[in-house]
């Protein structure tokens, strides 16, 4: 039996969680569990450590965020300044989407619940803080920042939640996170998720889970098999030149474009509105309330296309996304994975197309090396490269575990 199969028969009630949450999920329209949140909810409750292996997409903030408001609910009270439950996340898109889900889930519960992230004032959240909150969801940097205000303390911390524990890795966290880890209390529970399990995570989880329960939905599950990946040779100068003929060729009218920098993504921006088509830049130089302006119009169709760096490309919540363009293959080849995840979801197909420029074939190798497999070329007329990108030949070998970076300077603020 498949995990859909295992999946299908059950239903949340089964999984132990509370009359008011089980109201708030049938008001969401919520179903069944996913496999994510079938194998984590009832240890959760049980007050099991959890490792999670998964993806966005694949319900993973239900699979924690329910049972943490179900063991909150019980019993205790908030006091000034202080926090039961930390969700600690890794971008400020995450943080947002984790919080509204926080708020859905909850709406029959007497739970009180924040945000916290950078790029905005600190004040009003100081203020939010001051009465104490059930739930606090914030990065890292943040975070530290309301401690050294003296805005949260950790004194009656039930529960921490990492998540998406390898991109904030990734992102040059790794000292604001040993920092936090030294303020919180012993003992607690402790959740960790990930996409993705490099040496720097394994390291960190053996060091804060205790007995953890390993859950895992395997990455190509979720995304490689629903999604077709095509590989577009082109010289990294006419990238953009490319992508206005498929555009009118194809007619595509709205998809998802990564990018590698903030100024990149508002050049491609200017040059697709001076093209006629409606565009939108979301990264970290954008205010939190231009960032979720473009996503919500981009959601409701009102702008057909949204040029991301990778600081979004996990925070998104986006349904139904038919194509997903990498305009400049990602630094990290883990991100790849990621970037694509935000199409062929929830059972819908999806295409993912790649512009590679010569400079980027080290780049592409590290990708199907990441994946297995060699992704399919399509040669564009016009657009031919001399000499031709070097064939792939896929290199099966492990990669060899990283250490840790340490933090120096952040392009994009969380």
């Amino acid at each position: 039996m498949t995990d859909r199969e295992k999946t299908a028969s059950r239903s949340f009630t089964s999984t132990g969680l509370s009359d008011p949450i089980l109201r708030a999920l049938k008001a969401l329209g919520y179903k069944e569990p996913t496999p994510i949140q079938d194998q984590t909810i009832s240890p959760v409750l049980a007050g099991r450590d959890i490792l999670g292996t998964a993806q966005t997409g694949t319900g993973k903030t239900a699979a924690f965020m329910l049972p943490v408001l179900d063991i909150l609910s019980r019993n205790g009270k908030t006091s000034p300044n202080r926090i039961r439950a930390l969700i600690l996340v890794p971008t400020r898109e995450l943080a947002a989407q984790v919080y509204e889900n926080t708020v859905n889930y909850s709406r029959y519960l007497k739970i009180r619940s924040t945000v916290a992230y950078g790029g905005v004032k600190i004040n009003p959240q100081m203020i939010r803080m001051s009465k104490g909150v059930d739930i606090l969801v914030a990065t890292p940097g943040r975070l530290l920042d309301l401690y050294r205000k003296n805005a949260v303390q950790f004194q009656d911390l039930e529960v921490l939640v990492f998540d998406e524990a390898d991109r904030m890795l990734n992102l040059g966290f790794q000292d604001e996170v040993n920092e936090i880890l030294g303020l919180l209390p012993s003992p607690r529970q402790t959740m960790m998720f990930t996409a993705t399990l490099p040496e720097e995570v394994t390291h960190l989880a053996k060091e804060i889970l205790k007995n953890p329960l390993e859950v895992s939905v395997i990455p190509e599950e979720i995304t490689l098999d629903a999604v077709k990946q095509y590989v577009y040779p082109v010289a990294h100068e006419r990238k953009t030149e490319l992508l206005l003929k498929l555009m009118k060729e194809k007619g595509w009218l709205k998809f998802l474009i990564f990018v590698k920098t903030k100024n990149r993504a508002d050049r491609l921006v200017k040059k697709l509105i001076h093209a006629g088509y409606i565009a939108q830049a979301i990264h970290g130089d954008k205010s939190q309330g231009a960032r979720t302006r473009a996503l919500a119009e981009f959601k409701k169709d009102k702008a057909s296309i949204l040029v991301a760096t990778d600081l979004a490309a996990r925070g998104l919540d986006i349904d139904q996304l038919p194509l997903v363009i990498n305009f400049d293959l990602p630094k990290l080849k883990e991100d790849y994975i990621h970037r694509i995840g935000r199409t062929g979801r929830a059972g819908q197909a999806g295409e993912a197309l790649s512009f590679v420029s010569p400079e980027e074939f080290d780049s592409l190798k590290d990708i199907e090396r990441l994946t297995k497999q060699v992704i399919a070329r399509v040669e564009t007329e016009g657009f031919k490269l001399d000499p031709p990108l070097p064939e792939s030949k896929l290199d099966t070998r492990p990669f060899k575990a990283k250490k840790p970076k340490k933090k120096k300077k952040k392009e994009e603020p969380c």
